[in-house]
């Protein structure tokens, strides 16, 4: 192994013990597919998921009873399902920090936990503010910990969702508050910080719900999470009422820029994450970022409902969800968060193998290969058991649920079940190994034995395949 390598994996290793590096997933243009099943956690809102160094998740979030701080932890994604939940801390009795226990995000920084989260008074569950535990053991569940006490600002008013970061040597902390003077409930924050519970600089105001689609219900910018890539710092927020309405927005900055300085922040326009009626999710918001099992897939974590109706406030409504999907990445090297997928099995993407950069997609309900896809979903299907079972599966549609890849007169469409025997058979394939790489996968007709999906002229078809342009031509990568 080159010594330029070895030493940077060994400098790699220092810096992830000592918190000051976060492996964001592989830069190349495709990742594998990943799989999971939604929702990952009922009634678990403002979810935060932190992958370690001992090959564990550790998960947390803000629970109904706004009373305490729980914990849990897996080895895998899916297994956050199912894994045993601990209570690590509970709210005080009286006084500061004894009501409305709120987001909690948990971290590994300079080999010692720390959970931040939000927390009200007895007296006043509205005096909201920002607090820090610090945890010491290998295991955050198991961990002893003690209250560092609550993140002091310039201003003594309403503040909640702070997380952290580093960028280059400099650890940040970002944050929603509330300032004299600014008629918004909440705006985002940030600033420098000399240890994981003291910030160092002035605080830098660095977004204002301004924009119509910020200010329905409540005038909010709040849940700032940061993923770094392509040389950029993006920072997802999340914006209006917490019901129906509830958005993410995104803040771009160059990583050589002064982070300090609010000029180095771009707002996009428009949300980049909203409900859904058709996929049935409603309010997503207040996500952070995590990495796929083999580190090569940004994963989105957030919470939604899966109904849009609430009676009486939002927030003491229970049920919101924590929910996790693939995170995909433009040309030009910006996140897609692409739309709420349906609960259950989560969608992949179909890349041609002999042009790995177009993707199948519907194209007013016509089924074809083209790059850069715009919307995502048009080019995510959930790939779901058979229509006519047997061994076979079936492709539906991530936008458009209820509707499947099919063949008609050996042209493929994405058109509805209307659950006739005829849609069926010619809605279900069988998962072969990729004609053309082992690593690819192909899909042949179940009721047209020996004719398999593939493009020509970019459409898609069932055809016979004869030659090796042919079986290229079938493949396709699962990403």
């Amino acid at each position: 192994m080159p010594m330029q390598r070895l030493w940077w994996r060994a400098t790699a290793v220092l810096l992830l013990l000592t918190g000051l590096f976060v492996a964001p997933a592989s830069p190349a243009q495709a990742a594998p597919a990943v799989n999971y099943t939604n929702p990952i956690a009922a009634q678990r809102a403002d979810p935060h998921i932190y992958r370690h160094t001992d090959g564990y998740y550790y998960f947390t979030a803000t629970v109904p009873a706004y009373d305490k701080i729980v914990m849990r932890r897996a080895t895998t994604l899916q297994g956050l399902a199912t894994a045993a939940e601990t209570t690590i801390w509970t709210k005080h009795a009286s006084g500061v920090m004894g009501a409305h226990i709120w987001a909690p995000e948990i971290h590994y920084i300079n080999g010692k936990w720390y959970v931040y989260f939000a927390a009200g008074a007895t007296n006043d569950v509205w005096v909201i503010r920002m607090y820090v535990l610090e945890g010491t053991g290998t295991n955050a569940l198991t961990a002893t910990w003690t209250e560092k006490g609550q993140i002091t600002t310039p201003w003594s008013s309403f503040a909640l969702d702070a997380t952290t970061f580093t960028v280059g040597s400099t650890r940040y902390l970002a944050w929603a508050q509330s300032e004299s003077g600014i008629a918004t409930n909440s705006n985002l924050y940030l600033a420098s910080m000399s240890n994981p519970w003291t910030l160092s600089s002035a605080p830098t105001r660095i977004a204002v719900p301004t924009l119509a689609w910020e200010k329905v219900g409540y005038a909010v910018n709040e849940g700032p999470s940061v993923i770094q890539r392509n040389g950029k710092v993006f920072m997802s927020y999340s914006a209006s009422a917490t019901d129906a309405n509830y958005a993410l927005g995104l803040l771009t900055a160059s990583s050589s820029a002064n982070l300090l300085s609010a000029s180095s922040w771009v707002k996009n326009a428009s949300p980049v994450f909203v409900s859904n009626s058709s996929t049935g999710q409603y309010g997503p918001g207040h996500n952070s970022f995590t990495v796929s099992e083999d580190g090569l897939s940004d994963i989105l974590v957030y919470h939604d409902r899966s109904y849009r109706d609430i009676s009486g406030d939002p927030l003491n409504d229970p049920n919101r969800r924590t929910r996790i999907q693939k995170l995909y990445w433009k040309a030009d090297g910006t996140p897609d968060f692409g739309i709420p997928v349906p609960d259950g099995v989560t969608p992949v993407r179909l890349a041609s193998y002999n042009n790995p950069a177009s993707y199948v997609r519907h194209w007013e309900y016509r089924a074809r290969i083209e790059a850069n896809v715009a919307p995502l979903a048009d080019s995510q299907f959930r790939i779901v058991t058979g229509l006519t079972g047997s061994g076979t599966v079936s492709l539906e549609s991530t936008n458009f649920p209820g509707y499947y890849l099919r063949h008609k007169n050996f042209e493929v469409w994405v058109e509805k079940n209307d659950g006739t025997s005829t849609f069926a058979g010619d809605a279900s394939f069988f998962r072969r190994t990729g004609l053309a790489s082992s690593a690819g996968v192909s899909f042949e007709s179940q009721n047209y034995p020996g004719r398999y999906i593939r493009h020509s002229s970019n459409l898609l078809y069932v055809q016979a395949l004869s030659g090796t342009t042919a079986n290229a031509d079938a493949t396709f990568t699962l990403e």
